[in-house]
């Protein structure tokens, strides 16, 4: 069985207990306001001390029905892949144009250089003492997918979706999020 830890911020303790309640995950709240990156490493690390593969998941993710069991069979297949549960648009904006050539030729998954969201995902147990052994980068999943240094897999479709509330922190291009960030495929039903 896989387990599933979710990193929150204070200011969505609500939304957060919920999900980790709702999946019975390990629940990691930056209670200072320490930011994504931190919570990330906390997430990663406690990863590293489990018997299992772990899924991180951001506070504000909107699993679908039977993720966890879903997720597991995804990992099942991709044991040693990077695997992000989560295949967004509009952020990064430079990315979309591939994504959306891919998923016209994908089956049920599409494969990219690097992880580009950290909503949710998934690092095999052998990458997360070389992921933890790199300095803090200042965002989560382009700093994730540059030290992981591979391609990463991504379900398709997504296992979760976004819920695209205000930022709870200022993210480090100080650009706006107006883009609406949405899983570009979900499972039907």
């Amino acid at each position: 069985m896989t387990r599933v830890v979710v990193v929150a911020h204070h200011a969505r303790r609500q939304q957060a207990e919920a999900l980790a309640e709702s999946l019975e995950a390990q629940l990691l709240m930056d209670e200072e306001g320490r930011g994504a990156w931190w919570n990330h490493r906390r997430a990663l690390r406690w990863a590293a001390d489990q018997d299992e593969r772990v899924v991180i998941m951001e506070d504000d993710a909107l699993p679908v029905s039977f993720f966890r069991e879903r997720a597991a069979a995804v990992l099942a297949r991709w044991p040693e892949e990077l695997v992000s549960f989560y295949l967004g648009t509009g952020r990064p904006p430079q990315y979309q144009a591939r994504i959306q050539r891919l998923l016209a030729d994908c089956d049920d998954h599409i494969v990219l250089d690097t992880l580009i969201h950290g909503v949710c995902y998934s690092v095999p147990p052998g990458g997360l003492h070389r992921l933890l052994a790199e300095p803090t980068g200042y965002q989560v999943d382009l700093s994730i997918g540059g030290v992981w240094g591979r391609p990463v897999v991504y379900t398709v479709p997504s296992l979760v979706d976004h819920a695209d509330g205000p930022p709870v922190e200022r993210h480090f291009d100080r650009q706006p999020r107006t883009e609406p960030r949405r899983a570009w495929r979900l499972p039907p039903g």
